[in-house]
């Protein structure tokens, strides 16, 4: 579908300075239009200590759509699942927002903010079946938003081995399909880190990102 616009943000969020820390702003609201507007200043929101913030790490994390690395046991993983796209995009967030994983973020709030974004055509699952002939279960899976070019990945879960690896697989076959040209991570992971994330810059990503946008 066509993403719909929704109206503006009532918020003046700041772009990125260029030396600043990690957290750029605090307060403000997840309406769709904030959130959006965020996004194309290279900003995203996360709780700290309970207060909606708006941040833009330096350096950021990235993962280059020509780089993924697909590890020979990831490889074998591949043919055992099956890849849907945004057929369950609410149940792949609230598996990320699983409160028994360390540093969880993801409260209500946020559940509500991007399915909403979700149903207006910004927000995206991408999810990782286990089928057989009788049963489908979903195992692993990610969700983001799309603006543009820009695919900015928040979180992703598993349930059995390399699941959240071919979730993020999938996602970077089918954004390069599609003509994406960022696929942002946010911070960097070890985990991250295996399958081709680097980080840059904060002025290099806002570069980027412009290009991504089409700005």
């Amino acid at each position: 579908m066509t993403p719909v616009e929704p109206p503006p943000t009532r918020w003046d969020l700041p772009d990125p300075p260029p030396d600043a820390d990690d957290l750029i702003a605090a307060g403000g609201d997840l309406e769709p239009g904030t959130v959006l507007d965020a996004y194309r200043r290279g900003l995203f929101p996360m709780r700290a200590d309970g207060v909606l913030a708006w941040w833009s790490p330096d350096p950021r994390g990235v993962i280059p759509l020509d780089g993924f690395h697909v590890s020979r046991s990831l490889r074998s993983s591949i043919p055992r699942f099956e890849i849907r796209i945004n057929t369950q995009f609410e149940p792949v967030m609230r598996a990320c927002a699983d409160p028994r994983r360390p540093h969880g973020w993801i409260d209500e709030s946020f559940v509500h903010a991007y399915t909403r974004l979700h149903e207006m055509g910004w927000a995206h699952s991408g999810e990782v079946w286990r089928t057989n002939a009788f049963d489908a279960e979903l195992v692993g899976g990610l969700y983001g938003i799309r603006i543009g070019g820009l695919f900015a990945g928040e979180s992703m879960f598993h349930r059995v081995t390399d699941a959240s690896k071919v979730a993020c697989w999938a996602a970077v076959e089918l954004l390069r399909l599609d003509g994406a040209e960022l696929f942002d991570v946010q911070w960097t992971t070890p985990h991250l880190e295996s399958l081709g994330a680097v980080d840059v810059p904060r002025a290099e990503y806002l570069s980027l990102l412009r290009r991504a946008l089409g700005g």
